[in-house]
C-alpha cells in the first residue's frame, strides 16, 4: 500500500504542516489533522486574515463548517465552475505547493521510501522541510 502526503504551505512554499494518510484514502479526511499538526507558531496574535486556497478536490460542505470554525477565509474553486482564462488577480497558486513536492522528492528517503515505519518516513519529511527553510531564509 502507497503513502499519502498533505503539506500544508505559506505562500512562499515555506512547509507549515505534514501529514500522512494510506494513497487510497481521499484528501477531505485528512484536513483537520492537518491543520491540527501545523509546526510554525508565531509569538503574538495577529489581526490579519487567515486565508486557505484550496483545489475542487476539497469542495464539501464539512471541511468549509471546519476552516470557517477555525475563522480562516476560505478560498476553494467549486466543482462546475469554468476555470479562470487570461489575467485574474485570484487565479490558482498551486503551483507553489507543487514546488513545495519537488524540494521534497530531491531527497532520495522521501522519493523512494525505505522506512516502513510511517513515523520514521514522517521524520524523514520534518528533516527535509526543515533543510528546505533553512535554505529558504538563507539564499
Amino acid at each position: 500500500m502507497g503513502v499519502k502526503r498533505h503539506i500544508l504551505t505559506d505562500g512562499n512554499g515555506i512547509p507549515l504542516a505534514i501529514t500522512l494518510s494510506g494513497a487510497n484514502v481521499h484528501d477531505k479526511r485528512n484536513v483537520k489533522d492537518t491543520l491540527n499538526s501545523i509546526l510554525v507558531f508565531s509569538g503574538r496574535k495577529r489581526k490579519k486574515t487567515k486565508h486557505l486556497c484550496l483545489d475542487k478536490g476539497y469542495d464539501f460542505k464539512d471541511i468549509e463548517a471546519l476552516i470557517k470554525r477555525r475563522n480562516i477565509r476560505l478560498h476553494i474553486r467549486k466543482k462546475g465552475e469554468k476555470p479562470l482564462i487570461g489575467k485574474y488577480k485570484g487565479k490558482p497558486k498551486r503551483w507553489v505547493v507543487e514546488r513545495t513536492n519537488n524540494w521534497h522528492n530531491r531527497f532520495r528517503a522521501i522519493l523512494i521510501r525505505w522506512e516502513r515505519k510511517a513515523e520514521n518516513y514522517l521524520a524523514s519529511l520534518y528533516l527535509a522541510s526543515s533543510i528546505i527553510v533553512f535554505n529558504f531564509f538563507n539564499r
